[in-house]
């Protein structure tokens, strides 16, 4: 500990006695200074023990004593030292009082004991808690690099918790609790993830301290990992801050998990080429030479059905980072594997059909969807893509489930959607679809020459086509939906294909017709 008052009093060459502020003693001191200053305040920082022999005050005014103890305590001062025997006899009576009254700690320095004595002593002690606070540094290393290489993390952390005398936990790249130490900590943690998010935010390392009414505890919060998204985060929940030993074991721990979290990248881009291989001999047809290279690496993930995930980035510093991260951390918690491959400006992630990594997958897209759904809750700079998510698929059919994604990304992408499944477009209807500007476009050209006839006035052979075709080619039908003679109709078809220059017999060409007309009346 550092030194006290009170361990200076106790000192047995000094002969401190102590004349006010008795139940003050107990607070550390930082250093001992020597002022004979009618207002030393500019010259302190907080903390030290003021030593003097009043050469230039008048120790005998109450009024100053009173005005000089307050703007000492009002400084951080935390102590007075009052030399007798030089410029007086004793401590002058006002000086006292004012410390009295101030709850100031004035202490009598007897004339045998030099001021420089008490700066020596001051000085031992603080560099004697410094020594221990380094030793305990380094045996707390010790104690974290040995769980650490024996036990993983949790051992690491179980060993932190013991060192600070409180309670530590890991976080993920996601944000969500890996690990606690002690176990009954995890509730503490967990109520963290919202801190944890927005330190996820920062570049690393980043750091932030949580307190308040609302916790139990005061927590440091450090980012893990070297690159500009930090990779994990480290909580440290204790009763009050942190001393020196305490800040060693905490750094020891910060470099230590960092190391870890490195070398799981190094790692997980092994992995990501292995991975980048499985696929593209799932792609090639090839299932059980993939099955052969990925050996025990992704499980059951390759015999059991999943869903192809294509993504595209649109705007943001890496969503396709973010999604990557937010897709494995998911499948790690529920203990599934998943394959995450980068190509090019695209990720392709194969997950297990129903399992946490698709929902992840889902609810990311669909919480940038209600970000960008509430303007004012934007802030400019959100993470933006798009992505397609195949129907279920097996090893043999992985060429096609890639292509379903593809597709689907292609529809959500010309919807301005941020996910777009596959089964959603083959249960749903291809009007949508017809919303496409090339469609109208094409719908346009192919039935300008009939709106072009029927604007003068001679004719309505757009709506006599729609109903035809609406009828299937039944003349009777079509001409009571008309209210008009089947000749008439018939008469008006004539014309439609002389205009358009192509026989309604062609069913291709009633196919195309159809779709115009439900383009151009689906705006």
């Amino acid at each position: 500990m550092p030194p006290t008052l009170a361990s200076l009093v106790h000192h047995s060459a000094l002969k401190l006695t102590v004349r006010a502020g008795e139940d003050r003693l107990d607070v550390p001191v930082r250093w001992a200074h020597v002022s004979e200053l009618a207002d030393p305040v500019p010259y302190m920082e907080g903390g030290e023990l003021l030593l003097i022999t009043a050469l230039k005050l008048d120790a005998e005014d109450p009024e100053a004593m009173r005005r000089y103890v307050k703007r000492l305590a009002g400084a951080g001062v935390v102590g007075l030292g009052f030399a007798v025997g030089v410029n007086y006899e004793e401590i002058p009576k006002a000086l006292v009082d004012a410390a009295e009254e101030e709850g100031l700690p004035l202490l009598e320095v007897p004339r045998r004991t030099p001021f420089l004595a008490i700066s020596k002593a001051v000085s031992a002690a603080i560099a004697a808690d410094q020594y221990r606070a380094v030793t305990a540094g380094f045996a707390a290393q010790r104690e974290l690099t040995k769980q650490a290489l024996n036990a993983g993390p949790e051992g690491l952390l179980a060993a932190l918790a013991a060192q600070v005398d409180g309670w530590a936990a890991l976080y993920d790249a996601s944000g969500a609790v890996v690990a606690t130490a002690p176990e009954w900590a995890g509730r503490r943690a967990a109520r963290l993830t919202a801190e944890v998010e927005r330190l996820r935010e920062r570049p690393a390392p980043a750091s932030s301290v949580v307190g308040g009414p609302d916790y139990e505890d005061r927590v440091e919060l450090h980012s893990l990992g070297t690159g500009r998204r930090p990779r994990a985060a480290l909580a440290v929940g204790t009763a009050a801050a942190l001393g020196t030993a305490e800040r060693y074991a905490v750094h020891s721990a910060i470099a230590l998990l960092t190391l870890t979290t490195e070398r799981s990248r190094s790692l997980h881009a092994a992995e990501q080429r292995i991975g980048a291989a499985v696929l593209r001999m799932l792609l090639a047809g090839e299932p059980d030479h993939a099955r052969a290279v990925a050996g025990d690496l992704y499980g059951g993930l390759l015999d059991a059905p999943f869903r192809m995930v294509v993504a595209e980035p649109v705007a943001g510093a890496d969503p396709l980072g973010a999604l990557a991260e937010t897709l494995e951390a998911a499948a790690a918690r529920s203990g599934e594997a998943v394959l995450a491959v980068p190509e090019g400006e695209r990720l392709v992630v194969l997950a297990a059909d129903g399992g946490a990594a698709v929902a992840a997958c889902v609810a990311h897209a669909t919480a940038l969807e209600t970000a960008r759904a509430v303007p004012e809750q934007a802030t400019g700079e959100e993470d933006e893509l798009v992505v397609g998510l195949s129907a279920p698929a097996g090893p043999i059919a992985a060429a096609a489930a890639y292509k379903q994604a593809e597709q689907a990304l292609s529809v959500a992408r010309r919807r301005g959607r941020f996910l777009v499944e596959h089964e959603q477009l083959a249960a749903g209807s291809v009007l949508p679809l017809l919303a496409d500007d090339a469609v109208k476009a094409f719908a346009d050209g192919l039935l300008r020459a009939l709106h072009e006839h029927d604007a003068t006035g001679r004719g309505d052979l757009v709506a006599s086509l729609r109903a035809w075709l609406s009828r299937h080619g039944q003349w009777d039908a079509a001409a009571a939906d008309l209210g008009v003679h089947r000749h008439t109709l018939r008469y008006r078809m004539r014309r439609v294909e002389e205009i358009l220059g192509r026989s309604l017999d062609d069913p291709d060409v009633r196919m195309e017709l159809w779709l115009a007309l439900k383009a151009t009346t689906s705006e």
